[in-house]
């Protein structure tokens, strides 16, 4: 009994020095993937490129707040988390920081006094930047980004999420090798994009699912789930990989055409997306966006080349809108009222404009929040360098109750070739209440 009681004790204390352990011994960081000339620069505009294509600013960039001074809420399902000030202010910023402390957070989520960072920063996409792109980064933010001294809202989420220790196994589990793999089997174009899409772009972190413990599904194409869509904050982000996706029903030029000008003949983009092309996607070169796209379309499960396809009989839908008959239901009534005019009755739209809404994944989306935000709130088009003219869509929250909303969505959603459950009232009334 004796000798049995010691090996319970010695089993309880090895677990408390395994625990203290866990929480207290430093992380190891990960080092250079590639030893660079001790007197290496980057080259002129690389660190600001950099930041663009891995859209530094639209997450750590408050609304109305100054360039990269932090304090956006991020909606996460533990709770809310508030980015970081990341110019180079001494007292709030990373003005303090060392190469090693920046590479560190990109690569192992902790910041310069080795406190993990939560995952809403994607650095386990981010670990697989090239030492070369780290150094360009850390010189930009370091000696071209003004500083600002901003003490943003701390982050407090509920137990057991506030003990961010926690996070150190989350990473054991979730983090790869530091570093880009290329494909063998790729061509230079489409390793590029691929590591545009899989590193810099940090795209899964959106359009991937996530498995029951927040790790994103897959880190490359290698995995079915990678970019099979994914949910932030109750709105879906689409696949992009499915033969009825968007990337796979378009050519390459015109999904290229999307992510600089956030248009193209078909779809034009909203809400999070963009945001991604107004601060980051417009100023990367032509030839990484057709890097992506090619990327995107290799990657896919099938699709089409994007031609316009040979005039079809109008379905039913168009026959109904077409003929507006009295006693025309409720939903098809309020679309003619208030959005036939734009999308017209065949729900195809006008290219670059207007965007299709049969076959629309915003409309058919599993989530319908998105849809009823755009019915609600309206959505707008930024200016980009290839489409200077700015696009805004007017919100109907003023104009319609909760039941029109869902009928008006309800239609779109089972409307022309759309096949996608109802909405109810229940699912428009928490999008009216969340400040747009």
């Amino acid at each position: 009994m004796k000798t049995f009681l010691r090996t319970i004790l010695a089993l309880v204390v090895l677990g408390v020095i395994a625990l203290v352990a866990f929480i207290f011994v430093p992380v190891q960081r990960t080092g250079p993937v590639t030893e660079l000339a001790a007197d290496y620069q980057p080259p002129k505009g690389a660190g600001e490129y950099v930041m663009r294509a891995s859209d530094c600013m639209a997450c750590h960039t408050a609304e109305g707040g100054k360039p990269f001074a932090g304090g956006r809420a991020i909606q996460s399902p533990m709770g809310t988390i508030y980015t970081t000030n990341i110019t180079p202010d001494k007292e709030t910023g990373i003005g303090t920081y060392t190469l090693a402390d920046f590479r560190a957070a990109l690569y192992d989520g902790v910041d310069k006094h080795g406190a993990h960072l939560y995952p809403a920063m994607p650095y386990d996409s981010y670990r697989k930047l090239s030492e070369e792109d780290i150094r360009a980064l850390y010189d930009y933010f370091m000696k071209d980004v003004q500083p600002i001294s901003n003490a943003v809202a701390e982050t407090k989420l509920a137990f057991p999420f506030n003990m961010r220790f926690g996070l150190r196994a989350w990473n054991w589990l979730a983090l790869g090798k530091a570093g880009f793999q290329p494909a063998a089997d790729g061509d230079a174009q489409f390793n590029r994009g691929a590591y545009l899409v899989q590193g810099t772009g940090h795209c899964a972190a959106c359009h991937s699912p996530r498995n029951p413990l927040m790790m994103q599904s897959g880190s490359n194409e290698k995995d079915q789930a990678f970019l099979s869509g994914g949910e932030i904050d109750g709105f879906s982000a689409p696949d992009l990989r499915g033969p009825q996706s968007g990337p796979q029903t378009w050519s390459t030029e015109q999904t290229a055409a999307y992510l600089a000008t956030a248009r193209n003949a078909h779809s034009t983009a909203t809400g999070e997306m963009m945001l991604v092309v107004r601060d980051s996607l417009q100023y990367m070169t032509h030839e990484d966006n057709m890097a992506i796209a090619t990327y995107l379309k290799t990657i896919g499960s099938g699709g089409h080349d994007g031609a316009a396809p040979a005039k079809v009989e109008a379905n039913d839908t168009e026959k109904m809108l077409t003929d507006a008959k009295a006693d025309m239901p409720l939903g098809p009534r309020l679309y003619i009222d208030n959005c036939a005019a734009c999308h017209a009755v065949n729900g195809k739209g006008a290219g670059e404009i207007f965007p299709e809404l049969d076959g629309n994944s915003l409309v058919t989306a599993k989530s319908p929040k998105g849809l009823i935000s755009v019915i609600l709130h309206g959505a707008e088009l930024p200016s980009t360098a290839d489409r200077p003219m700015k696009v805004r869509m007017q919100g109907y929250d003023d104009r319609l109750s909760d039941d029109e909303v869902a009928a008006l969505a309800t239609f779109l959603r089972e409307g022309w070739h759309n096949k996608a459950p109802a909405v109810s009232n229940a699912d428009v009334a928490p999008v009216r209440e969340e400040k747009h």
